[in-house]
């Protein structure tokens, strides 16, 4: 999976079931990966590491499907059917150039009491990479800062931070 996609964890899942194949051993059936609630925003960028997925799966496919192991076919296929709706469902929204608030696809600087700075980038769900700056638009701290302007005090790491920039 691309670096700045979200990472689908056990708590995302539903629960798995057994299933009987074809050649009569029980083997258990993957679950299928739940998709988000949430209108399926991206950037531009995340656009492109969508379809770089769906390639990579593609390419994946062919290989798992020649070594014909039941499991990782049901995996890669399992998987090209999340990213495959992803890809439908996207809606690319551009950054605005200039913002005067804190929109979707802006880049937002906060100053620390501390004097310490953190830039965050606010992008679709399957992007987001925090450790990167990158927050889904619809985690917490992205939710708090949307509509807020340069100058703007917000709550941040349970003290307060200025809002320094948005681009």
């Amino acid at each position: 999976m691309p670096a700045a996609c979200h990472s689908i964890t056990g708590d995302d899942v539903m629960s798995r079931a057994f299933v009987k194949e074809l050649d009569g051993v029980e083997t258990e059936a993957l679950p299928e990966l739940v998709v988000s609630p949430h209108r399926n925003f991206v950037t531009i960028e995340g656009l492109a590491l969508i379809e770089q997925r769906l390639s990579e799966l593609n390419r994946e496919l062919v290989a798992v499907k020649a070594g014909g192991d039941p499991a990782a076919i049901s995996r890669v296929e399992r998987d090209l059917r999340y990213w495959s709706n992803r890809r439908s469902s996207a809606e690319v929204v551009e950054a605005p150039q200039n913002p005067a608030t804190v929109r979707f696809g802006c880049r937002v600087e906060l100053r620390e009491e501390s004097g310490r700075t953190s830039s965050f980038r606010i992008v679709g769900e399957d992007e987001s990479n925090p450790s990167s700056g990158l927050i889904s638009y619809v985690s917490p701290l992205a939710r708090f800062l949307l509509g807020k302007s340069v100058g703007d005090i917000v709550e941040f790491k349970g003290g307060e931070a200025e809002i320094v920039s948005i681009g």
